[in-house]
């Protein structure tokens, strides 16, 4: 960017041009959220996450990201007991992962 242009002044026809950029993201967005929220709550959508036959590794690792989402969650309420049991879950997870990982 040249001196010239970080001094520059927006002018109202600069303004009116980025108003509707943004306006219209915002309007994409929005767009996006209702259509995702509408196919998240359809039936159909939760039979085409149940028919992608994911392997073995691949729900391990989504079975690791939930466990260690757990585990703060217990962690930040103190629940040690829960703790010590998604651990030996997390311990378990990861050695289903390792043998992927040779």
């Amino acid at each position: 960017m040249t001196k010239d242009n970080k001094n520059k002044i927006m002018n109202e026809s600069d303004l009116n041009e980025l108003s509707i950029k943004i306006v219209s993201r915002m309007v994409k967005l929005k767009s996006m959220e209702d259509w995702f929220s509408h196919v998240n709550e359809s039936s159909e959508s939760w039979k085409v996450y149940e028919d992608l036959e994911l392997d073995e590794e691949a729900t391990a690792f989504g079975e690791l990201a939930k466990l260690m989402t757990l585990m703060d969650i217990c962690k930040q309420d103190e629940a040690y007991e829960k703790c010590a049991i998604i651990k030996n879950r997390i311990d378990e997870t990861r050695k289903i992962i390792k043998k992927y990982k040779k």
